[in-house]
């Protein structure tokens, strides 16, 4: 029995995460949940599964809980109620599914607590990656990946030294632009941004798909998690998404990971780790999909990839200015403020402005999240 703390249980990786715990009720016991905003479903979620604590971000929102709640379940609140349910003392693992940059201090307190922490929020990594591993191997925990894609090589490598590593494959579907010509990027609306070919996801990931971004910062995220250089990264365009992602070894073998897309699959490996566990929810028929494709992914109507290169390539500093310019754009092309390809000129702008600090302190980093979305947003 896994006890498991969700940071960010109303959301999509967070449901996902609770159809989890559904299905393997004698594997896994819901310890804590948080939610931002949705307390309705919040209150459906502690009712059911009877989490010891729970957090929501408005402290009136905390106090209708607790009304609501009595005092069977522990009621907190904001960054302060992340932490403390970060740092539950009976929890195993700390699954941090909050979109942005919210999620970073209650991973460093899962892990200072002396939990294995579950990291399906991709900024944690791509911003703080050389503090987060070290402070893990400090405490002696694993940082498990939730994505698909980094579940996929994690689970191709299986333990393998990363100097038998020739490449890391990343699959992308290529997003609902893959095949759209440029010239018409500038009329793509936000609805047709939002209707992702494979997957249901939230709206920033989904937007992220779009551009590529989101392949971009898996890039980076896969750089602290694996452990090597930006130089054995690539990226592969796969429709079907069914190969989630392959390692390419030194002597030519190229191992991949296939499933029917469905997030609950590396949800589930990641929070039983070491264990593969019976669940009949995820089926795979091979024959009935025909075929898989492959294609290179096109720079030029996707020049978000090449900057996420870019960042990782000089380090420091300057990941963290491209997420969080690419968090302020996201925002405002989603509000009708900037058109589809304005998204990746304000990251790249944002990116010019900006002089590297290398092996940066937390200070520096949210220092320079600050000042990125600042230049972002007058940009």
């Amino acid at each position: 029995m896994k006890n498991v703390v969700v940071l960010g249980s109303t959301g999509s990786i967070g449901t996902s995460t609770v159809k989890v715990a559904d299905d393997l009720p004698d594997y896994i016991r819901l310890l804590g949940l948080s939610a931002g905003n949705n307390l309705e479903l919040l209150l459906e979620q502690t009712r059911k599964h009877h989490p010891e604590a729970i957090s929501i971000t408005d402290p009136d929102k905390a106090q209708v809980a607790r009304e609501a709640l009595g005092t069977s379940t522990k009621v907190f609140s904001g960054t302060d109620g992340l932490i403390q349910l970060a740092s539950l003392p009976g929890a195993d693992i700390v699954l941090i599914a909050i979109v942005g940059t919210a999620g970073l201090q209650p991973a460093l307190a899962a892990i200072r607590a002396g939990k294995d922490i579950a990291v399906a929020s991709k900024e944690i990594l791509v911003i703080a990656g050389e503090i987060v591993m070290n402070e893990a191997q400090k405490s002696g925990v694993r940082v498990l990946a939730v994505d698909s894609e980094h579940s996929a090589i994690f689970q191709a490598l299986d333990g393998k030294p990363t100097d038998w590593v020739r490449r890391l494959w990343l699959t992308a579907s290529g997003g609902p632009f893959r095949n759209t010509p440029k010239e018409e990027f500038p009329n793509i609306t936000v609805e047709r941004a939002l209707k992702h070919p494979s997957w249901v996801m939230g709206r920033k990931i989904t937007i992220d798909s779009a551009t590529l971004f989101n392949k971009g910062l898996e890039m980076l995220e896969a750089r602290w998690l694996f452990g090597v250089g930006m130089d054995r990264l690539r990226v592969v365009v796969h429709p079907q998404s069914v190969v989630h992602s392959m390692v390419e070894f030194i002597d030519g073998s190229i191992i991949a990971q296939l499933s029917t897309p469905d997030m609950c699959l590396p949800i589930q490996y990641a929070l039983t780790y070491p264990e593969r566990v019976s669940n009949g929810r995820v089926q795979t028929n091979l024959a009935k999909l025909g075929s898989l494709t492959f294609e290179e992914p096109d720079l030029e109507r996707f020049p978000a990839l090449a900057l996420a290169r870019k960042a990782g390539e000089v380090g420091g500093t300057l990941p963290a200015v491209l997420n969080a310019a690419n968090e302020v754009a996201v925002e405002a092309f989603c509000n009708r403020r900037i058109t589809f390809e304005q998204i990746t000129q304000t990251v790249e702008r944002t990116m010019e402005r900006h002089q590297p600090v290398e092996h940066p302190s937390l200070e520096q980093i949210l220092a320079t999240d600050a000042w990125a979305r600042q230049q972002a947003a007058n940009l």
